[in-house]
C-alpha cells in the first residue's frame, strides 16, 4: 500500500540560498533528528547543469540528476544497529525542485520531491519549502501495523524537527559564507 505525506514550511531567506542548502547533500545529517544519527557514508555526485546563461556562484557540492547518496541511520535509536539508505537523484530543476528515490533502505519504495518557491509573508521575502513523499513499507499486515504505530509518526517527527532547526541552520550557513 502506498502512503503519502506532505510537509510545508516557510523561512525568511532568499530562494537561491535555501535551494543551495538543500541541494548540498552534506547538509542532510544537520536537518535530521539527532537520534537518527544520520551519517553520510559515500557521495557519488553528478553536478547539475547550470540554467541557460547562468553560472551558479557556489563551490558547494551539489547533487544533480544521477547522483548517488549513501547514508546510514538508526531506525531505533536505542539499538546499536544502523540501516543503510541509498538514494538517487532523479530530477533537478534549479530553484524549483529536485527528487530522489530510494534504491536500498528501510522502505519497499520511497520517492521524495523537494519543492521551493519564493514567497513573501507579512512583507518579508522568503522561501516556501515543500516536501511530497510517497512510500511503501512492504511486509503485508506487519508493515501496515508498523505504519499505523510507528512509521507515519516517525516521518512526521523528522519533518517537524527540520522545521524547528532550519532557520537557525540557514542563518549559520549565511554567516559562514564569504561576502558576495
Amino acid at each position: 500500500m502506498i502512503h503519502r505525506a506532505q510537509f510545508e514550511e516557510w523561512v525568511p531567506f532568499p530562494l537561491e540560498r535555501v535551494f543551495l542548502f538543500f541541494a548540498n547533500p552534506e547538509n542532510l545529517p544537520r536537518i535530521m533528528p539527532p537520534a537518527s544519527d544520520t551519517r553520510i557514508n559515500r557521495l557519488n555526485l553528478v553536478s547539475p547543469s547550470a540554467p541557460t546563461g547562468v553560472i551558479p556562484a557556489t563551490k558547494q557540492p551539489l547533487a544533480g540528476v544521477g547522483s548517488e547518496i549513501v547514508t546510514s541511520v538508526r531506525l531505533l535509536p536505542f539499538l546499536p544497529f544502523r540501516a543503510p539508505w541509498i538514494a538517487h537523484v532523479t530530477e533537478f530543476e534549479w530553484n524549483h525542485h529536485f527528487s530522489d528515490i530510494q534504491e536500498k533502505g528501510p522502505f519497499k519504495t520511497w520517492h521524495h520531491r523537494h519543492e521551493f518557491a519564493a514567497e513573501t509573508r507579512n512583507g518579508v521575502a522568503g522561501t516556501r519549502v515543500g516536501d511530497r513523499i510517497e512510500y511503501e513499507i512492504g511486509f503485508g499486515l506487519l508493515g501496515a501495523m508498523a505504519q499505523k504505530l510507528f512509521v507515519g509518526r516517525q516521518i512526521t517527527r523528522t519533518f517537524l524537527h527540520r522545521q524547528r532547526v532550519l532557520e537557525g541552520l540557514l542563518l549559520e550557513a549565511e554567516n559562514r559564507s564569504p561576502p558576495e
